[in-house]
């Protein structure tokens, strides 16, 4: 047997079958990152000696993990210097290790949450594109932490990464299934959800019939709800209370609550608070892991700088799309539609900016009929007084909102396929129908 053989590791066998609801875990900021970078930012640039403080006590609390073909002691690349914009992989763990004793004592460490973040070249628009946790992808060999290599297995829920390579091999695989190279990565666990969201006081979260979810205690009537604590985390983790009950419908839902986490985090309240930005960036710190390419704060303030003057149009989530129901290595799992990912991701990799279909909110959220289409701090600012014979605001229509005037035209308008809204269009959880 040579040297080369002798290291390459079997993957471990999965762990034996738990309870759904409890090993679902919504840890799925995909403003998580952005959230943290925007702290520093804004803490940098309000006092040079607070910024020095606030630096190095956020960056003492990371940890850190080297990419493949990473060094440990590298320089983190340029983010000027990046050929089609910024992408960054963003992961929640179920992993209960550390995390207290309220979330159980399975350490089984899937990565239930898997998160792409695109910034374009000009820093114009930024997608984020969430992967079903049940994606059956092709999984490359990837680096097993122990010296060795774990093999490559050609149909593998996409959640099993993290427990066969850790963040490194979510981001090879991450990789391979959309043809981008991925320089940087984060993994968030369950506290960092509950942390993040008391920082910002809450997220208001819009519910249009009833959430009931025994498995995460998720009961929530119609009506806006303001979620915070575990409260929050437990409604990211619901799949069995909204949409269709599966995890096509949860992203939907967890999207709701994305958008409206934008909306909070970019708002003029939070982005001049500094104890509520600090705060963030220690919630988030705190309960994460990143790659070595991040371990900078002038490389987080970067990233933060050119996400920051993003309108919220220009801010899109969407769900990589699949269908469920299928057989063989598909039962029970969510088989990729390939020819429409790759249409959404030919146009991330040409820097093109996206957008899904008006109203093709998902299975686990709608328009909210009730709001209006939200308005970014410049619009806001620069906007002439209304005449006097024209349409009061409220009077604005449902398609008016889900158009949300501000759509570029010059965008790739995705498949149907493909899901999705942007951090302006105000939304809502739908419950399940049983």
């Amino acid at each position: 047997m040579s040297a080369a053989s002798s290291r390459r590791r079997t993957p471990a066998p999965r762990p034996s079958a738990i309870r759904h609801g409890r090993q679902r875990t919504g840890t799925i900021f995909a403003e998580l990152f952005r959230a943290v970078g925007l702290v520093l930012a804004v803490v940098l640039v309000s006092g040079v000696s607070l910024a020095a403080i606030a630096t190095w006590d956020v960056r003492k609390d990371l940890t850190v993990v080297a990419l493949a073909g990473e060094e440990s002691d590298a320089p983190p690349p340029n983010i000027a210097a990046i050929d089609g914009g910024v992408n960054l992989l963003l992961v929640g763990s179920d992993s209960r290790e550390g995390q207290g004793e309220a979330y159980g004592d399975e350490t089984s460490n899937l990565n239930d949450v898997t998160m792409l973040l695109h910034i374009s070249q000009d820093h114009s628009s930024a997608s984020v594109i969430s992967f079903p946790r049940d994606l059956v992808v092709s999984i490359p060999e990837c680096p097993d932490g122990q010296g060795g290599t774990s093999e490559a297995m050609s149909a593998q829920p996409i959640n099993v990464t993290l427990l066969y390579g850790g963040l490194p091999c979510t981001v090879l695989t991450v990789e391979k299934l959309t043809g981008l190279t991925i320089p940087f990565a984060a993994e968030v666990q369950f506290n960092g959800v509950i942390e993040m969201s008391n920082a910002v006081g809450g997220v208001p979260v819009c519910v249009s019939s009833p959430i009931d979810d025994e498995w995460t205690n998720t009961h929530l009537t119609p009506g806006t709800h303001q979620l915070q604590g575990m409260d929050a985390l437990q409604f990211l983790r619901t799949r069995h209370g909204v949409g269709d009950g599966s995890d096509l419908g949860r992203i939907s839902s967890q999207q709701v609550f994305l958008s409206s986490l934008v909306r909070t985090v970019k708002s003029t309240e939070t982005l001049t608070d500094v104890t509520k930005l600090y705060g963030l960036a220690k919630a988030a710190t705190g309960n994460m892991q990143i790659s070595t390419s991040l371990s900078s704060p002038d490389t987080m303030v970067s990233i933060a700088l050119a996400l920051k003057d993003i309108p919220l149009e220009d801010i899109g989530f969407y769900a990589y799309p699949g269908t469920t129901g299928g057989s063989g290595v598909y039962a029970g799992k969510v088989q990729p539609n390939a020819a429409d990912a790759e249409e959404m991701f030919a146009a991330i990799r040409a820097d093109e900016s996206i957008v899904a279909e008006a109203g093709n909110t998902g299975l686990g959220a709608e328009i909210d009929p009730n709001a209006l289409p939200a308005v970014t701090e410049a619009a806001s600012s620069d906007a002439a007084a209304p005449d006097a014979g024209a349409p009061a605001a409220d009077s604005a229509a449902p398609a008016d909102i889900a158009d949300a005037a501000a759509r570029d035209s010059s965008a790739t308008v995705l498949p149907k396929s493909i899901t999705g809204q942007s951090a302006a269009e105000y939304t809502c959880s739908k419950g399940f129908d049983y």
